[in-house]
């Protein structure tokens, strides 16, 4: 019998174990000492965003929980009561833990059984103390009425507390790698450049820290780590967008090889493959640097066209591929398509007719504010640099009106060719040229070849300028004989 019995509790062990090990999802016990009869939600980060993921009954003591069979993405959480965000967790590999605080300081009073959190509420209060050494320091360096010399002593003491967060942060990394906190912490931390070597000849080698800096500027942030992207502030983001702006010259060819690089570390994880290839798509549909819409257009080709995206984008595809198709037809270095529209006297005109040097064709809405500024300067700058610089200007009414078309063309003195764009013998013009405001400005050549696009009407002067003397430096060093190359 008692052989049975000890069979029996080692059966019952058996399952218990096996129960515990099957366990999946998360659980989360919390009891929050002054919260009673009221309803709570855990929210997470993503991105710049936030989402309310689950809810939870708070009893009369306090006590709540948040269960679900299926597990969390790890990152950043937090409590909301009445429409407030309460406090911060994490929900790291372990998702089946307690926390147990008070309403009168949540941080102070926090009682966790998940030793990543424990070490997150120790970070926060061994932050709070650091913050106060420092709030007196901070006050001195900020005061404009002291010299550099009278701060001396307040910047010293200062880089010694900063001293002591990154000396605490490195211990964490180094005690504890696995955990959630170390992740935050090490993807915080910049690398370490290292100096530059000496050349066969003795010099220094000025580009190696740049190139050493390109390489491993993700040594410290793992970019197939999804939990980087459910954080309070969007570092995945801006980690990111510093390595593509800052660290490459803004120009298309030199950003795609950064975006490529970028998305392949991202790739091990579908989630950070999808963010990267979204925080891009939103970073280069409009740009603000000229040029670079070619990014865009590389990244519609390379990541949705060829269905690597079909797993999250499908909807969306078809619009990137209109906005990719526009982009694409008026892109830099492009020959643009030809518009043909009525003018003024129901004429027919053909932008390619105009034989000039370069030809500014200006998009503009009679009733847009921004064009009513915009086309008086466009106006100054055709009367004193037409003949300078041999431009002509074909300007496109977006407007179905003729009769407002004429009132503006006397209004702004528009002594250019203007024709209206609903008018068109060659389909609309906002599917040739990408112009999703108004107004819009494109710069073309002889040959009709896009040049340049959304200058500013006042600085058209400086670019033609400018680019006239590009010309004359590239036939120059054309024009130079080669040296034969030694056999």
């Amino acid at each position: 019998m008692k052989r049975i019995m000890r069979y029996l509790a080692f059966v019952c062990f058996l399952l218990t174990s096996i129960y515990c090990s099957a366990q999946t999802g998360y659980n989360f016990k919390f009891k929050v000492t002054g919260w009673k009869d009221t309803t709570v939600y855990l929210g997470h980060y993503y991105g710049e965003s936030t989402y309310i993921k689950d809810t939870a009954r708070v009893s009369a003591a306090g006590e709540f929980v948040f269960d679900n069979k299926k597990p969390l993405d790890q990152g950043v959480y937090f409590l909301v009561l009445n429409k407030n965000k309460i406090f911060e967790f994490l929900v790291g590999t372990n998702q089946r833990f307690t926390l147990d605080t008070k309403e009168e300081d949540y941080i102070k009073n926090m009682k966790t059984s998940d030793p990543d959190n424990k070490l997150f509420f120790e970070n926060m209060l061994f932050n709070m103390e650091r913050h106060k050494e420092a709030e007196p320091l901070l006050k001195v360096l900020q005061d404009s009425t002291l010299t550099e010399d009278q701060k001396k002593d307040a910047r010293a003491d200062f880089n010694k507390i900063n001293d002591k967060v990154m000396a605490y942060q490195a211990e964490i990394i180094a005690k504890h790698p696995k955990t959630l906190t170390a992740t935050i912490f090490k993807s915080n931390t910049a690398v370490k450049i290292p100096d530059a070597p000496k050349k066969a000849d003795g010099s220094i080698d000025s580009t190696f820290q740049l190139r050493w800096y390109r390489e491993h500027f993700f040594d410290n942030f793992d970019l197939s780590n999804d939990a980087l992207i459910r954080m309070p502030r969007p570092v995945y983001r801006e980690k990111i967008k510093e390595y593509t702006t800052k660290l490459f010259v803004p120009q298309a060819d030199s950003v795609i090889k950064a975006v490529d690089k970028v998305v392949a570390l991202a790739k091990k994880n579908k989630e950070t493959y999808k963010y990267s290839v979204f925080v891009f798509i939103q970073e280069y549909q409009q740009p603000e640097i000229m040029g670079l819409d070619a990014v865009f257009v590389h990244l519609y080709d390379t990541y949705f066209a060829t269905g690597e995206m079909d797993y999250w984008a499908t909807s969306l595809k078809k619009t990137l591929k209109e906005h990719a198709e526009r982009l694409r037809k008026s892109m830099i270095g492009k020959v643009g398509p030809n518009l043909i529209m009525q003018d003024a006297n129901f004429k027919p005109r053909s932008m390619y007719d105009i034989k000039n040097k370069y030809t500014i064709l200006y998009i503009f809405d009679p009733d847009c504010g921004h064009c009513k500024v915009e086309t008086p300067k466009l106006a100054d700058f055709y009367k004193q640099n037409k003949a300078k610089f041999d431009v002509e200007v074909y300007a496109v009414s977006t407007d179905t009106s003729m009769a407002k078309m004429r009132e503006y063309m006397k209004k702004m003195d528009m002594k250019w060719i203007t024709v209206n764009g609903p008018r068109t013998y060659v389909g609309p013009h906002s599917d040739l040229y990408d112009s999703p405001t108004t107004p819009t400005l494109y710069v073309l050549d002889d040959k009709k070849k896009i040049i340049a696009k959304k200058v500013p009407a006042e600085s058209l002067a400086e670019f033609f300028t400018n680019y006239e003397k590009f010309l004359k430096t590239r036939a120059a060093n054309q024009a130079k004989p080669k040296t034969p190359s030694k056999t």
